[in-house]
């Protein structure tokens, strides 16, 4: 990762944020629900686009769905996307849901 950039999950915010010195720079925000991450927009900020900052976002908060046994329903394309391009992380999607999100049954 970049040197001053962190990833945080404000909790309080329901959303993950990538910091760059402090400054955000980009977010991803969801909604939880008993066993359940819902990702509903991701954006990253003028100035700091194409710099990868939201694929690591989205990659940590996929991660932390997985660690904590959560599926993800992906409403964000971009979220879905990613899902579509890293495989691992399919199977976080309900099967019975991936058909909405563009993404393969299996």
């Amino acid at each position: 990762m970049a040197r001053g950039v962190t990833i945080v999950d404000d909790k309080e915010q329901s959303r993950y944020e990538v910091r760059l010195e402090g400054e955000t720079v980009a977010i991803a925000d969801y909604v939880r629900q008993p066993g359940i991450v819902s990702f509903t927009h991701t954006e990253t900020f003028a100035g700091h686009k194409g710099q990868g900052h939201a694929g690591r976002m989205i990659e940590r908060a996929l991660r932390d769905a997985r660690e904590e046994g959560l599926e993800v329903v992906p409403f964000c394309w971009f979220v879905a996307e990613y899902i579509g391009a890293h495989p691992e992380f399919l199977p976080l999607v309900p099967a019975d849901r991936r058909a909405e999100f563009g993404l393969p049954g299996r």
